[in-house]
């Protein structure tokens, strides 16, 4: 999720000063390769740095060996079991080799893999010369982690066969189906429409040149990669062995890092990941072109990329994230068609009009609901954005500040903050935002290595709204988002309503340039460590590392069940407690557990819940699923059958909240002059009309009872 901009930057200050005074004194970085250079000068920032630095032992270099290994062949398509057996003398050596620069293993596998991968380049046309039998009853196992390696080029060439029909399958039943045909069963009969329709010979033949042709465009990404290329990889399994978000960023992979942060790159507005072989969407950037066209969403897989000036898509499993973002990215206003797999498998072609995230769609926007006559304010805010050159300009503390303030002004009774989906941003803004609800206190503690606690407190004594408050939240509420959260929580100034627990990031990185170490460098640019220097807790001890927020009153949704979040890391840092911060707890409610006891009877009777969390349970039950079937009758009756189970959830989307929604007057005011801002209240209003969620935090608020005794009652809360 997004870095958390720190505002004391004394204690990054401090890290980085410690780190390159150490380095001064005591360490020189003078090797005249770079490689050796480069392990040399990361391994000593990990160690020096790093809030919980890891010992290079054996465990280490076991875990390092078979990271490496599976993220240069995920899918066991290249190497063979006597790559294996050479490379395995070195699975217990590399914690030592680290430690004197010895490249002996990186060497061998990057040799051995580029000799694999000429091997592959003559096998996979052998396989695609050949026509696939879609009428032979046999199945592919995708779990790869199960599946050995082949132990010879006839068993490799096998598994590349079986590998390019799973993939060229999805192209035989997408011709099939444009071309208006049905296939009945095994004997081929088929019906068409148009009246001439392309053979089932023709459209095989076609689906295996589509095939070929996309493969074909990834060798040639594959060819342009040079050695420095697949060191970067073995340098990010080395540092992502201390926590997943201690990244190495080679220069060029910097250069995109400062662009997403400072928002001017251009494409769909989504992140991506790469995990195993495949590309995934773990945040859609409200704003964005793929936030706007909501057929997108965290979670999906991307299988394809095609741009539309050309016929056919190029596969990006196994590719590069930043050559398949090369793909994906593109000048505004150029379109590119994604071959999404979803969250509960179905694959699906989405086009996307490429363009800038629009900023205005980053910030907070507000919105009055009405009930019975009651009027209730909800506050989206996607992050905890600032102005990083000024502050006081413009920042998400401010601007919710505000919104407060309008909707105080139309008479709001109660209010809700929708924070799903906010990958966090500034701590500084959540410390302020949570100064808006509480009279003053602390509202986070930060801890860095080796170092004091810090606690951050709000130091206002005034309180912008007194009145009750509900924060939304889901598995995607990260960061800042969970520090605001939970001090709400924790004050029982706020019920929190959402899912099981929230995403679980409780650290904090530092960008760190690698050339700052370096007193003579004519080796080029070293590129940038993302480093994890700090960790939060909450004001009551306990962190929201991997256990995020645990939500007052739990509402499924369709990731309840399937893992996503800190928790579906490899390596994240652990749970633990360190001794809570004297606060107050608010004396506010006369009701607060009393609420919270009639939500969940509430919840446990609700139809739509209950249909919600099937369809969870559903999607759970189909990423599970590891045998694919590579009989086209079958393969198109799987699809069928899915289409089918789905129409039952249908309902989750027809459902109406029969709560009313209408913009601010300031926004009124400005619909006159922008009719694009009309259209996307418009849609916004229309996405709030079903939410089960929304409906239930207005009932939450109807629920809780100001009391008018103020402050008669202090309680002093200590470990």
């Amino acid at each position: 999720m997004n870095v958390l901009k720190k505002n004391f930057k004394v204690l990054f200050l401090a890290i980085a000063v410690s780190i390159a005074s150490c380095s001064f004194t005591t360490k020189e970085f003078n090797d005249p390769d770079k490689d050796k250079l480069l392990i040399d000068l990361i391994t000593f920032v990990l160690q020096k740095g790093h809030y919980n630095p890891k010992d290079m032992n054996d465990e280490f270099s076991k875990n390092v060996y078979d990271n490496f290994l599976e993220g240069m062949d995920p899918l066991k398509r290249y190497f063979l079991t006597s790559d294996i057996e050479d490379f395995s003398q070195y699975q217990y050596e590399l914690d030592d080799q680290i430690k004197v620069k010895d490249l002996t293993f990186f060497n061998l596998v990057y040799t051995r893999y580029n000799k694999r991968l000429e091997d592959v380049k003559k096998i996979y046309p052998e396989v695609l010369e050949i026509p696939f039998d879609y009428y032979k009853d046999e199945e592919i196992n995708v779990d790869y982690e199960e599946v050995p390696y082949t132990t010879s080029r006839k068993e490799l060439k096998e598994r590349w066969r079986k590998q390019l029909k799973f993939s060229t399958i999805s192209n035989y039943y997408d011709l099939i189906e444009d071309n208006g045909m049905n296939v009945k069963n095994n004997d081929k009969e088929i019906t068409s429409e148009p009246k001439e329709p392309k053979s089932l010979k023709e459209i095989e033949e076609e689906s295996r040149e589509s095939s070929k042709t996309s493969l074909d465009e990834y060798f040639n990404f594959v060819d342009d990669l040079e050695r420095k290329d697949y060191f970067a990889i073995f340098l990010n399994i080395l540092v992502e062995e201390f926590d997943p978000h201690t990244n190495y960023f080679a220069p060029t992979q910097r250069d995109r890092f400062d662009m997403q942060m400072s928002g001017k790159l251009e494409g769909i507005g989504a992140r991506l990941q790469k995990k195993n072989d495949y590309i995934k969407i773990v945040e859609v950037i409200s704003g964005g072109p793929a936030w706007r066209g909501e057929h997108v969403e965290v979670g999906d897989q991307i299988m394809k990329v095609r741009q539309e000036d050309e016929k056919e898509a190029v596969s990006v499993v196994g590719m590069r994230l930043d050559d398949a973002v090369k793909l994906i990215k593109g000048p505004k206003g150029t379109k590119v068609t994604l071959t999404l797999k979803r969250v509960d498998g179905s694959i699906e072609d989405e086009t996307i009009v490429r363009d800038v995230v629009e900023l205005e769609e980053t910030y907070a926007k507000s919105t009055l609901i009405n009930k019975d006559g009651k009027n209730f304010g909800l506050i989206n805010l996607p992050q905890f954005y600032f102005d990083m050159d000024n502050y006081k300009e413009r920042n998400a503390a401010s601007d919710v500040k505000k919104e407060i303030i309008r909707l105080k002004k139309e008479g709001m009774e109660g209010l809700i903050i929708d924070l799903r989906n906010n990958g966090g941003g500034s701590l500084r803004t959540a410390v302020e935002m949570a100064g808006l609800f509480i009279k003053e206190g602390p509202v986070v503690q930060v801890a860095s290595s080796g170092s004091k606690k810090e606690v951050l407190k709000d130091r206002d004594k005034g309180i912008e709204w007194e009145g009750p408050l509900v924060i939304l939240v889901n598995e995607l509420s990260a960061s800042a988002s969970e520090i605001l959260a939970a001090a709400m929580q924790d004050y029982k100034r706020a019920i929190i309503i959402g899912s099981k627990q929230s995403y679980g990031k409780g650290t904090v990185q530092n960008l760190l340039d690698l050339n700052q170490w370096l007193r003579k460098n004519d080796m080029g640019d070293m590129g940038a460590l993302k480093l994890t220097t700090q960790k939060f807790y909450r004001v009551n001890g306990g962190s929201t590392q991997l256990e995020g927020v645990k939500s007052d009153v739990v509402m499924p949704d369709r990731y309840s069940y399937i893992d996503i979040g800190e928790r579906d890391y490899d390596n994240p840092l652990p749970y633990d407690k360190i001794d809570a911060a004297d606060y107050d707890v608010w004396n506010g409610y006369i009701d607060y557990e009393e609420t919270i006891k009639k939500s969940n009877a509430r919840m446990a009777k609700s139809e739509q819940l209950k249909l919600i969390d099937e369809n969870a349970r559903w999607i759970k039950t189909r990423r599970d699923e590891n045998t694919v079937t590579l009989n086209y009758i079958d393969y198109k009756a799987d699809i069928e059958q899915r289409k089918e189970e789905t129409k039952k959830f249908d309902a989750i989307d027809e459902y109406d909240n029969k709560l009313s929604y209408k913009s601010l007057p300031y926004e009124i005011k400005l619909m006159k002059q922008d009719t694009t801002l009309t259209e996307k209240r418009k849609r916004w209003h229309k996405a709030l009309s079903k939410d089960i969620y929304v409906e239930e935090a207005v009932h939450v608020l109807e629920d809780l009872t100001i009391s008018n005794i103020k402050n008669s009652k202090i309680v002093i809360v200590k470990d």
